[in-house]
């Protein structure tokens, strides 16, 4: 694999992630530049004097909580003998702890919902340091969980962004290459359908959070680490060769096609991971995070393979790098200094990342096993420019004054439907609606 310099992308770093199953990160905050309460400008020398006292740690792993969860319980206790760790595990993380933020107990670690905006992370989060110091030594900070200059959260892992596939369904159906284009893979999920009894494409459609991991894959498809904020500057971006085009027109293809699942009302993610690992699922859209999980859910862990997204540009595969959820503390707790011990145990000693076969938020850190198939198909990172000052929700306002929802399933639920005969909507339908409604937001709130 190959990384570009940050003069090609950015000094910084960032992606989105959602979900119930594992992470997600979305569009910074509102945009406005109110600043920091100045109680909470800086973690105090004295608030991070002494490592001690009892934390509550909050985690959506519930299929870890009580195993390797348990051992880093161990591990950080021994180096920190004042302090004792608990966890809570959450199935609907986003939803409930969104819910808590209203209180003031929502542990004293925990993951920063995607669904804060950068503007109130002053309001609920401990400020970590500077974004220019904490950049020296982790990834993802200058572009994510920050806001005014500070850092309010640090990467539990890094993700790339593709497809997980079965290795094995793919050269049952005489396929031996990795799609170049969306044309190509279309072409190859027919192969799938007519030469395995597996579904070509799942697209979890029912849990929902799964569809918005294409959204991840923006910046990505076309090699352009600032798509992100061109958003802003452009009234249509379901243009033919913009990302989002190429993205759901993807999407809505594979579904016309009948080359997904039968009834995608009724699918189940955990389930899913099984149907694929054992063969009858060809592939899903997922970051890098998805391998460790599908692997441990396959009768072969060989079987279970990662691709880039089918578009190259000049003749190279591009993904999309960023950080899954974002460690943050609790501006109401009590154990400050032992919460941030924590943050920086979990990035710096932990093993988390490597071991869930992500990207170390480390500077320094390895790269993942998991990632060979890029290494081998010359995929190229990118890192996606932070949004410039005063403009870090810029993009979020648009889309929620369109009601859109890019980070939510609604809009792709709706092409699927189309594509599958339950709209009364054809495809260029959908996209002009959609690049109405970006139109208008966008005069809306830039004026």
């Amino acid at each position: 694999m190959k990384m570009r310099t940050a003069a090609m992308v950015a000094a910084t770093t960032s992606l989105a992630f959602t979900l119930a199953a594992c992470s997600g990160s979305s569009d910074n905050g509102d945009g406005s530049n109110t600043p920091a309460p100045e109680s909470s400008s800086t973690t105090s020398d004295s608030a991070m004097a002494e490592v001690a006292g009892e934390i509550t740690v909050l985690t959506n792993r519930t299929d870890l909580v009580d195993t390797v969860f348990a051992d880093y319980k161990s591990a950080f206790e021994a180096k920190y003998p004042d302090v004792e760790v608990k966890f809570e595990a959450i199935t609907d993380y986003e939803g409930e702890v969104a819910t808590r933020m209203s209180t003031d107990d929502y542990g004293d670690v925990l993951l920063i919902p995607n669904s804060v905006n950068a503007s109130d992370y002053p309001d609920f989060f401990e400020p970590l340091g500077s974004v220019d110091e904490l950049s020296q030594t982790y990834r993802f900070i200058g572009s994510e969980a920050n806001y005014d200059g500070q850092s309010y959260g640090i990467a539990i892992t890094g993700n790339a962004n593709g497809l997980v596939y079965n290795k094995k369904v793919w050269s049952d159906a005489g396929i031996t290459e990795d799609p170049t284009t969306p044309e190509e893979f279309q072409k190859d999920l027919q192969m799938i359908a007519d030469n395995t009894d597996a579904t070509p494409l799942y697209t979890n459609y029912a849990d929902g959070w799964p569809l918005t991991q294409w959204e991840s894959d923006r910046g990505g498809v076309t090699a352009n680490a600032n798509a992100v904020n061109e958003l802003a500057d452009t009234d249509a971006p379901w243009s033919e060769g913009m990302d989002h085009y190429i993205i759901d027109s993807l999407i809505f293809d594979a579904a016309a096609a009948g080359n997904i699942e039968e009834d995608p009302t009724t699918t189940n993610w955990e389930q899913s991971k099984t149907d694929l690992g054992t063969g009858k699922i060809g592939a899903m859209a997922l970051g890098s995070w998805a391998i460790v999980q599908m692997q441990a859910a396959a009768d072969d862990a060989a079987d279970i393979g990662y691709m880039p997204f089918p578009n190259q540009v000049d003749g190279t595969f591009h993904s999309v790098i960023s950080g899954d959820y974002k460690n943050g503390i609790n501006v109401h707790s009590e154990n400050k200094a032992a919460a941030r011990a924590w943050i920086d145990w979990f990035a710096d000693e932990s093993g988390y990342a490597t071991d869930q076969g992500g990207i170390s938020p480390r500077l320094d850190g390895p790269t993942p096993d998991t990632l060979k198939d890029f290494d081998a198909a010359g995929v190229e990172y990118i890192e996606l420019t932070p949004p410039p000052a005063g403009k870090e929700s810029l993009v979020s306002d648009i889309d929620n004054a369109a009601e859109i929802g890019l980070w939510s399933p609604d809009y792709r639920q709706r092409i699927v439907d189309a594509a599958r005969g339950a709209r009364d909507e054809t495809k260029q339908d959908i996209f002009d609606d959609l690049n109405s409604k970006w139109a208008e937001a966008r005069a809306s709130v830039e004026g």
